[in-house]
């Protein structure tokens, strides 16, 4: 009996699956990603690139699943999931470690600690972001790498150009001691609000104003419920991907490895971006002529230099004074200001 067509194809698919390299794949390793940001924002789009990478360099091996816009867990409680390994990978705020008692972490939201992108570079990929991050395996937590996102603008429903502008008014801000002395020195009231409260909190008057990147101000909408922006780039918003230490040290070597090259990749798209959507999303907001947005000249920023200058006083004895001084004198030697 002459062997069929059928037969033959079917005893080489046989042939073909039992044969080295032609194994099944092997179940894959299922890497839970939360972040409270849209994914039309740098680190939405910087988490979507990491699971593009992963699980394509991987072949299926793994499996990134990516829960944007808080809709896993809200601020308050990823980092308390995160060491209880309900999920796998963030990437919050850098202010949220002060949380844990990591106040070194608050050095990032210091007014105008960095005078331009090179020192905030040079600080986040040099030994001093490396030393922040080893102050998280404590915490069983794995610090793999700093994501930008920009330095903040001011919005409110008043007219806004100086300090003093923001006096007696309520404004939301991410938790943090540093962030509330910062309003404090400004006359105004703090109020720690969740992100994906934001919106509700301006809109009902619950608060003034805020203060944020202009990509989270423009993605959340809240450009329709402020009338005003000013262009202060006061503070800086940075993110940390981080991973639960657990979960990390017990996956093979050679994945590892991967998914460090793939988040490099993810941090570089994700840090060239950032600037880019600042700038068309302040351009959006403009347009939009809902919101009167006020560049500020550079005696003006001064001037917001120096009433927050106070700061830095009450924070002495929260954040370590070297690293303080460490940070100042990268700055001293870098490239004059670039805003």
């Amino acid at each position: 009996m002459k062997p069929t067509v059928l037969m033959v194809t079917t005893l080489l698919a046989c042939a073909m699956l039992t044969a080295p390299g032609w194994a099944q794949a092997k179940p894959s390793i299922v890497i839970r990603f939360s972040h409270v940001v849209e994914e039309d924002t740098p680190k939405g789009l910087a988490a979507l690139e990491f699971k593009r990478l992963a699980e394509s360099r991987s072949r299926g091996r793994v499996q990134v699943q990516v829960y944007p816009n808080s809709s896993l867990y809200k601020d308050k409680e990823e980092l308390e999931a995160l060491q209880l390994g309900a999920v796998e990978m963030l990437a919050p705020s850098l202010a949220k470690f002060g949380q844990l008692g990591l106040k070194d972490f608050e050095v990032f939201d210091l007014p105008y600690i960095f005078p331009n992108r090179e020192t905030l570079n040079t600080v986040t990929r040099g030994p001093i972001g490396k030393k922040l991050f080893e102050q998280l395996e404590a915490r069983g937590i794995k610090g793999l790498a700093y994501w930008d996102n920009g330095f903040k603008v001011m919005s409110s429903n008043a007219p806004l150009r100086f300090p003093e502008d923001l006096k007696g008014k309520r404004m939301r801000i991410q938790p943090s001691r540093v962030i509330e002395a910062q309003m404090e020195a400004l006359g105004a009231t703090p109020i720690p609000l969740a992100f994906s409260d934001a919106y509700a909190a301006l809109e009902t008057g619950l608060v003034d104003g805020t203060e944020n990147p202009p990509s989270n101000l423009y993605s959340k909408n809240m450009h329709l419920v402020q009338k005003y922006v000013a262009v202060t780039n006061h503070g800086y918003l940075g993110y940390a991907v981080i991973v639960n230490k657990k979960f990390w040290d017990g996956l093979p070597g050679d994945v590892r490895k991967l998914l460090n090259d793939c988040l490099e990749e993810a941090t570089r798209k994700n840090n060239l971006e950032a600037d880019k959507l600042n700038r068309s999303a302040l351009e959006a907001v403009k347009k939009s002529k809902k919101t009167q947005v006020i560049e500020l000249t550079d005696a003006e920023r001064a001037v917001w230099r120096k009433a927050l200058e106070p700061v830095y006083r009450k924070m002495e004895g929260r954040i370590d004074r070297d690293l303080i001084n460490a940070i100042r004198r990268v700055g001293e030697n870098s490239q004059p200001p670039l805003y």
